[in-house]
């Protein structure tokens, strides 16, 4: 008899339901990291969520390489960009479709993007200036949002590919003590400075996932941060995807930020405030940690 995660008819939330209803506790952690395993019974193949596309297919073989986001953005040119996310999008569904054919499911064959970066580029300590569109919010956001409209597409039932504007938020300082820095911000920087980009790839470009910064925000890891992942994000600004942690950053919860002591208790904490997937292995610790699983819902996309 047919499951009904496998009736194409009925409403795709109704199948995810009837999907996750069907897993072992284990299996559902299993798809909670970045390299998720295949579940054979229930027809779930492998699948590798990490992909990059700034400029241009990444780590892939043979793509397309446009200039880097620094460059694009000194064009003040959102049509010009919405062209070169639609051909970066183009070339992202046409590697999937034949990686997937040979059985390829290796990291950067995924149609999952962890792009753009629409930090605020205001510390060239950072080193990575280039992968951003500068130092204003305004122009930023503007061009985020574009970018991503052009990787995601136009569909209204099939997403094209899922984009993630990265890194949320106030995420920049000298690159070496990333893992363990707490970003002291106030609320009027915040609302003027770090958080409008974000907020319009949110609301107009309809970005289906988020990233987290490695850094605390005044005192709280990104990565587990009920303001800026529920209160705003969720909440404020009806953000219906999923968060991914950067990568290794729930490890720095507990080894760096040593807000808690051990792997299961940053996972459960990062759960619990609104972190659904990890970039890494930290999150197969929460088998250990049920009780802290009461709180967690699915949002279906």
């Amino acid at each position: 008899m047919k499951k009904k995660y496998e009736d194409i008819i009925l409403p795709i939330e109704q199948r995810v339901l009837n999907m996750v209803s069907e897993m072992t506790l284990d299996e559902k952690v299993s798809q909670m990291v970045h390299k998720a395993p295949l579940i054979d019974r229930l027809k779930i193949p492998e699948y590798n969520w990490w992909n990059e596309c700034l400029h241009g297919v990444a780590r892939a073989g043979n793509a397309t390489v446009f200039p880097q986001a620094i460059g694009l953005a000194a064009s003040w040119d959102r049509d010009l960009l919405k062209r070169v996310a639609e051909v970066i999008s183009d070339e992202a569904r046409a590697k999937h479709h034949h990686a997937k054919k040979k059985g390829n499911f290796k990291r950067f064959y995924g149609l999952t993007f962890w792009s753009p970066t629409i930090n605020i580029f205001r510390d060239p300590r950072w080193g990575r200036g280039q992968e951003t569109y500068g130092e204003d919010p305004y122009l930023t956001g503007e061009m985020g949002a574009t970018f991503i409209k052009g990787l995601q597409g136009n569909d209204p039932y099939y997403l094209k590919l899922i984009a993630t504007p990265k890194h949320f938020a106030v995420h920049s300082g000298p690159e070496n003590i990333r893992h363990h820095f707490n970003v002291n911000v106030t609320k009027k920087d915040m609302a003027e400075t770090y958080l409008p980009a974000f907020k319009k790839c949110v609301i107009d470009g309809k970005a289906c996932s988020i990233m987290t910064a490695y850094t605390r925000l005044n005192g709280q890891p990104c990565s587990a941060n009920k303001t800026l992942l529920i209160d705003i994000l969720r909440n404020k600004w009806g953000f219906k995807g999923f968060v991914v942690s950067d990568c290794g950053a729930i490890d720095d919860i507990y080894k760096a930020h040593k807000v808690v002591k051990t792997a299961a208790e940053a996972s459960a904490l990062a759960i619990n405030n609104g972190c659904e997937l990890s970039c890494g292995n930290t999150f197969k610790a929460l088998v250990s940690v049920i009780p802290a699983l009461s709180r967690l819902t699915l949002i279906p996309l």
